[in-house]
């Protein structure tokens, strides 16, 4: 076990839950990649979601929307009312290193989220594993997110991590440059196989 690794940062979405606003809107627009471009680019896009994750309601984020779009209210509306079916499931190579860090009981395990508040109580019901960190940090909640230094911040004070102890995962890259100014080893997620060999070349062991 490498001693200088103690605690690993899950992000969620996109490294241990698949979750995708086109899944939802394939069906509305059966299949037709041109429109569910067109939509997610144009108006439900991912600046406007990334706004709930900050702390925005969603009922103020529909607003918005439906003011600046009103011929296309019912498929805005669509966005969050169909919102559970925007996931195809877990990513199953992550969720078993995840398990394996969890038995090793070598490290601490965290995910650090940009996710909104309202849909986190719904996204609990569907993945029940995600009750299992020893902590976690949901931007909603705090009304910041990533890449803001704050919410990591936020994780680091709350559960007194050293940053130069701890790896965080996400599939966002600027989320990684910014943990690592911070002092945090940090991953680039491409695939749960690229995870793993990146994790054992930390020296952790699971």
């Amino acid at each position: 076990m490498n001693k200088k690794i103690k605690t690993v940062i899950f992000d969620l979405g996109g490294v241990l839950v698949d979750w995708n606003p086109e899944y939802v809107y394939r069906k509305i627009f059966k299949d037709n990649p041109e429109k569910v471009n067109w939509f997610l680019n144009t108006i439900c896009t991912s600046e406007w979601n990334v706004a709930q994750d900050a702390g925005r309601s969603i009922e103020e984020a529909n607003q918005l929307k439906i003011a600046e779009f009103p011929e296309h209210e019912t498929l805005i509306r669509s966005y969050y009312e169909q919102w559970p079916q925007m996931f195809s499931g877990a990513i199953k190579g992550t969720l078993s290193i995840f398990e394996a860090l969890k038995k090793s009981k070598n490290y601490r395990y965290y995910a650090l989220t940009n996710w909104s508040a309202e849909t986190w109580p719904t996204a609990l019901e569907l993945f029940p594993f995600l009750t299992t960190f020893q902590g976690v940090v949901v931007s909603g909640e705090e009304k910041t997110r990533k890449p803001f230094d704050a919410i990591y911040k936020i994780l680091l004070e709350r559960y007194q991590i050293q940053a130069e102890s701890a790896v965080f995962i996400d599939d966002n890259y600027d989320n990684v440059v910014a943990a690592r100014k911070l002092g945090i080893h940090g991953i680039h997620f491409n695939s749960p196989e690229q995870l793993d060999k990146e994790l054992k070349a930390l020296g952790i062991e699971y």
